[in-house]
């Protein structure tokens, strides 16, 4: 038998941008107590692994500033603005950041980035039959963009190289239908 669900006794808003929201619920548990619950609300996103050929993938590399870092390798990735479908987004965000366009994105995956205190839902496509088109990335992103071999990019995952969650998850699917 399923747990039985918490229910909300109130919420209030903490903190909003464009692009985050942070309540502070508190809850009652199925014990009858009750607790402080804080969510980090940010809505929908979407990646794209775009394959350039059957063995060739473009990848962005900027600076994260929560990790301090402007190493890793990742796919294009972003949110998805009010109104707009997932699979639009996803088209947006290739052409932003990487200047490609795809005319199949075939979707591989939906899933929560975390289960806990974040409410953001992802959905990821690969994105084969790619047309060079003008990249306009966002105001806030400062891009490098390379081709690789996409055994090039299973590898990073595997080493660790490449870490957001979006990038690992494609790749893996990716690798997972063309058998490797």
């Amino acid at each position: 038998m399923p747990p039985k669900p918490w229910k909300t006794l109130s919420s209030r808003p903490i903190y909003e941008n464009p692009w985050t929201h942070i309540r502070e619920d508190i809850a009652e548990m199925p014990n009858g107590k009750t607790t402080i619950y804080g969510v980090i609300e940010c809505g929908h996103c979407v990646g794209v692994l775009p394959f350039l050929d059957e063995k060739h993938v473009v990848m962005v590399r900027q600076y994260r500033y929560v990790f301090s870092e402007n190493t890793r390798w990742e796919m294009p990735t972003g949110g998805v603005k009010p109104g707009e479908e997932w699979i639009d987004a996803a088209r947006r965000e290739l052409r932003e950041e990487v200047g490609y366009d795809a005319s199949e994105l075939d979707p591989i995956s939906t899933y929560y980035t975390s289960k806990s205190i974040v409410q953001e839902i992802a959905h990821l496509y690969i994105g084969h039959k790619l047309t060079q088109v003008q990249s306009i990335p966002d105001e806030t992103e400062f891009l490098e963009v390379e081709t690789f071999k996409f055994d090039q990019v299973l590898q990073m995952v595997i080493d660790n190289e490449i870490r957001d969650s979006m990038t690992v998850i494609a790749v893996l699917h990716a690798a997972r239908k063309l058998g490797m």
